[in-house]
């Protein structure tokens, strides 16, 4: 079923609250303080991170995590797994970074909420990242991950019921897995795609090609930063590399989530209505104000925007 289309008064300066208003001046304040990303060495920069620089802090890990290994193209794969009593399904979450940061226990709290909310296992994937393993590497290894899935969830989780998800980049290769998935195993049987503030054109929307050096967690030289180092210049039009491309019929129902202050505003609003237009479902959750990253944020736009994701996934879980 899809939503009604946002009006225009989601996207006026009134339309933001305090909270988010404060929070993203934080952000601001604690990135103009500190060495710009795409100036930084990608190591350095994961360090960084890892190091709780940045606004979203340092990691919080769970107890409740797993850590396992599981086959890959190029050797074992990482991954992360939340397993609650007797799951319903399996969430395989793919984190983002921008194909050069992040890992699988990077969010640590966001997927126990959805394994607890849900009663899914979450499978979070360690995949390759760049400029170490440039393209195809982290694809090749997400879709090896869905894949294992499709063939050892039911004895390995209790069942076959499978979705999908991931943010920002985590977005991206989540929806390069679907396609990868329909065109090459002839798999369409994951039953949602939980698609949150992702990236699906890497020449760049206008959203993101004309935002300019404002740092809200992103901005237009970290965005070619990575797309540089991810090592796809100058073929980013390939529907492999950006979905927004490729044809995308035969996918399933889909939760765009994004944020009006967030560069890659327009890669969710493109997205969803491309996906509607291919004869799939799908619904797109605005919210005013939010910045990029803003689900790891405790506030209570990103408590509503986590709820939303966790009922979407419930709820096609079962269909």
């Amino acid at each position: 079923m899809t939503q009604p289309p946002p009006t225009p008064d989601l996207f006026k300066d009134a339309a933001q609250d305090r909270e988010n208003l404060a929070i993203n001046q934080m952000i601001l304040d604690a990135m103009n303080a500190a060495t710009p990303w795409h100036e930084m060495e990608p190591q350095a920069l994961r360090d960084f991170l890892a190091s709780g620089g940045s606004p979203l802090g340092t990691p919080v890990y769970s107890d409740q995590a797993i850590n396992r290994t599981i086959p890959g193209p190029d050797g074992d794969i990482p991954i992360r797994v939340f397993q609650p009593q007797a799951p319903r399904g399996v969430y395989l979450h793919i984190h983002g970074g921008g194909w050069v940061i992040g890992r699988a226990d990077g969010q640590d709290p966001t997927l126990e909420g959805i394994a607890n909310a849900t009663n899914m296992a979450v499978v979070s994937v360690d995949y390759r990242l760049a400029p170490e393993h440039p393209y195809p590497a982290a694809p090749d290894d997400c879709e090896a991950a869905a894949v294992w899935l499709v063939k050892q969830a039911k004895a390995e989780f209790g069942t076959d019921h499978l979705t999908i998800g991931g943010e920002s980049a985590g977005g991206h290769l989540a929806a390069l897995t679907l396609l990868r998935m329909r065109d090459k195993h002839r798999y369409r049987g994951f039953k949602a795609a939980n698609l949150v503030f992702g990236v699906y054109d890497l020449t760049l929307t206008p959203s993101a090609a004309n935002w300019g050096d404002a740092p809200l967690i992103i901005n237009t030289p970290v965005m070619r930063w990575f797309i540089d180092h991810f090592g796809v210049s100058g073929r980013a039009r390939d529907p492999d590399i950006s979905p927004i491309f490729a044809e995308l019929s035969g996918l399933p129902p889909a939760l765009f989530t994004i944020g009006t202050q967030d560069p890659l505003r327009d890669d969710s609003l493109f997205m969803y209505m491309r996906w509607i237009a291919a004869g799939n479902q799908a619904e797109l959750a605005v919210y005013p104000g939010c910045a990029h990253g803003f689900t790891a944020f405790p506030t209570a736009l990103g408590a509503t925007a986590r709820q939303r994701c966790a009922t979407f996934l419930a709820e096609h879980l079962g269909k």
